[in-house]
């Protein structure tokens, strides 16, 4: 039985659906053994600087950005993902409430309030479709160029002693610890005021070649610093809400020759202090996804070499690799296919060493759907999975829900009770034969669900089972017909 795939339409609010004045249907509880949903991270980056996924243009209506991002998410719920990375600070400004840093201009021109909280807004609306939202933060990079428009009590402004240029674009200098404060408070700021799944960095730590940030450091002081800085960002993050995901992008390649006969132009652990695989080892990340842009087979920068590398690293903690849909039938790569893509998720699948993952760069690629990409992401994903627990920062499982269902010709509702410890997130499951599919992930706040009929099919049953904050799936209740 094929899951037929449903618009965003079908979760929160708007699954309502009055039932027909036809017989219902009778659905009666069930002891049956569910297995539970698969774990794989399924995650989508949404850039907000110079205006690359979201919004489309600086200076669109509160209602425009918002219907963008409204169809963003539909997108992704629609493809099965299961998470996504919103950039809500690119240049030491915020797409969010904040008493820290000014509006971005990005969103509706520097220091420009919208009229409403996007963060807020892109929260709820992910967890209304059962997706994640991870907050993405560019840690250290204060403007894009030196005509860059702020606004006002930008640090560039207010701390102009910690500011430094690098080639074009100005930055935080790390070596600064007033620098290191400040990015940290902003980062505690966003996690206790927002019930955001992930905090997540990308690797604009210092700058790409041929820039220089001249500030008399060595290679190995400036290591120190952002090494200090990333363990004391997870520390923090966990202290106020352990269940929060702090996951960092790093370039793919940690340093030429790893592994052997890997070649790159750029050195990340020399030129931008970037040492991602002592952060993998020490567990100060809780996922890593490197930016694995390359195709399968070219020997210098090979993706499933690199991939096997990095999860070699550090066995326990996911390596979720950043995948490049952004370079199907590019300037960049003209001829490379979207079945490329296909081939990278199944490579990730295989060489994973804990539960497997795929970060795809970048949504609008996706929305485009690029040489038809989404057709190869929908047979692949052909049915929702839960982002992979965190043992190692909660490991207590949610009670298990009483759930009773009843239904006509038309629709089936279900309704549960939770019990025991709550749940962040709701699993929706169905039994086709022997086989049990995981059809939706719904947010712990909803305790109700109308699903029409033609989308669940024949289903001889449903079970509802809570997800933790950790990502610990609890034991399912089951109806049968």
């Amino acid at each position: 039985m094929k899951i037929r795939s449903i618009s965003g339409k079908i979760y929160g609010t708007a699954l309502s659906l009055l039932l027909a004045a036809t017989p219902l249907l009778a659905w009666q509880p069930s002891r049956e053994n569910v297995p539970p949903p698969r774990q794989e991270f399924r995650a989508a980056w949404v850039a907000t600087v110079h205006n690359l996924d979201w919004p489309s243009r600086s200076g669109l209506s509160a209602a425009a950005q918002q219907a963008e991002l409204i169809r963003i998410l539909n997108t992704c719920a629609q493809l099965r993902l299961n998470a996504v990375f919103l950039q809500i600070r690119p240049n030491s400004d915020a797409l969010y409430r904040s008493s820290l840093e000014p509006w971005s201009q990005w969103l509706s021109g520097p220091g420009v309030n919208p009229g409403y909280d996007p963060l807020a807004f892109a929260t709820a609306q992910a967890h209304i479709r059962g997706l994640e939202l991870h907050a993405w933060i560019n840690p250290f990079r204060a403007k894009a160029n030196k005509n860059h428009s702020v606004g006002r009590g930008h640090i560039s402004l207010s701390h102009p002693e910690i500011i430094k240029p690098a080639g074009s674009v100005l930055m935080l200098d790390p070596g600064i610890s007033r620098s290191r404060s400040h990015v940290l408070s902003v980062v505690e700021d966003i996690v206790k005021r927002y019930d955001i799944d992930g905090i997540h960095l990308d690797d604009y730590f210092y700058p790409y070649p041929p820039a220089v940030l001249r500030d008399g450091k060595s290679n190995s002081q400036r290591r120190d610093y952002i090494n200090s800085f990333v363990s004391d960002m997870y520390d923090m993050v966990k202290s106020a809400k352990p269940w929060v995901r702090v996951g960092i992008s790093p370039f793919g390649i940690w340093r030429p020759g790893n592994p052997s006969g890997i070649e790159a132009g750029v050195d990340a652990y020399e030129n931008l202090a970037c040492d991602a695989r002592k952060w993998l080892r020490k567990g100060w990340v809780d996922y890593l996804a490197p930016q694995l842009y390359w195709r399968c087979e070219p020997a210098k920068q090979s993706f499933p070499a690199l991939m096997q590398w990095w999860a070699a690293q550090n066995p326990s903690r996911p390596v979720w690799p950043g995948i490049a849909t952004a370079r199907i039938k590019s300037s960049e790569d003209p001829g490379r296919p979207a079945s490329e893509i296909a081939r990278q998720i199944q490579y990730s699948r295989s060489l994973a060493r804990t539960a497997p993952g795929q970060c795809f760069w970048s949504i609008r690629s996706i929305l485009q759907n690029k040489d038809g990409i989404q057709k190869h992401i929908r047979a692949l994903y052909p049915d929702a999975a839960i982002p992979p627990a965190m043992p190692w920062s909660g490991s207590a499982e949610p009670g298990q829900p009483n759930l009773s269902a009843t239904g006509n010709s038309s629709v089936t509702s279900l309704t549960w009770t939770p019990s025991g410890r709550p749940a962040r997130k709701w699993a929706i499951q169905a039994r086709y034969g022997s086989q049990w599919r995981t059809l939706c992930l719904l947010p712990g706040n909803q305790t109700k669900l109308t699903l029409p009929n033609s989308f669940i099919g024949n289903a001889a049953s449903l079970a509802v089972r809570g997800i933790s904050p950790y990502g610990v799936p609890g034991p399912a209740a089951s109806v049968m017909r």
